[in-house]
């Protein structure tokens, strides 16, 4: 397969709903967690969850989502901290990936999208953005930003949401065809299915250069 196949999950991993997604799925390359814990939303990895995963031979996916809107260089560039700070704490190395989720529902400007993106240059991490390119304003506001500002075509790893075909197993994904903003990208992860029947999970394929900058 040219693109690597796995999930993410609000919910903690356990020996449970990683043996659910091995035997109802497929093996996971790779499995998106959360940095932090968001009561209602999100549960924070945990060095438990970190062992599981790292000794099963899965990659970590990191997702950052304590924020609720993403407007103004200053509030890009402080999610874009928060990030790093927690990626610091939980011992994910130099070099890895972190994703903002921005949420379609969210407002967005260019102007947090530059700022976060240019926050992480200093950092050792590369900046990653969970987005819906169809509904919303995030393909405006990221086109917006990349015409301003080359950096964020030239860093920025996109992890789309569109379309979402439905959840499948490893050897029943689709082509990898997510949906893409209307000009330059590094559009590299697309999650095709959410929640998943059997499994608290959503699927998603990844490209394999994202998979390398995985933890």
């Amino acid at each position: 397969m040219p693109y690597v196949w796995g999930v993410d999950s609000a919910l903690s991993v356990t020996k449970e709903s990683y043996d659910c997604v091995l035997y109802n799925y497929g093996k996971p390359e790779f499995w998106g967690r959360y940095l932090t814990t968001v009561p209602g939303q999100s549960e924070g990895i945990t060095e438990k969850e970190i062992a599981l995963l790292h000794d099963s031979g899965t990659r970590i996916l990191p997702i950052y989502n304590q924020f609720r809107q993403a407007k103004g260089v200053r509030n890009g560039r402080v999610t874009a901290a928060n990030m790093i700070f927690h990626a610091r704490r939980l011992g994910i190395p130099d070099g890895k990936v972190l994703f903002a989720n921005v949420e379609r529902f969210f407002p967005v400007d260019a102007g947090w999208i530059s700022g976060f993106v240019d926050a992480f240059n200093p950092s050792g991490y590369k900046p990653g953005i969970y987005h819906d390119p169809v509904t919303g304003g995030f393909s405006e506001a990221f086109c917006r930003a990349a015409a301003e500002n080359p950096k964020v075509s030239d860093q920025t790893i996109l992890w789309s949401a569109e379309p979402h075909p439905g959840a499948s197993g490893r050897n029943d994904a689709p082509p990898f065809s997510p949906k893409k903003v209307p000009c330059r990208a590094n559009s590299w992860g697309w999650q095709y299915g959410r929640e998943a029947e059997a499994c608290p999970v959503d699927t998603n394929l990844i490209d394999k250069r994202l998979y390398g900058l995985l933890w």
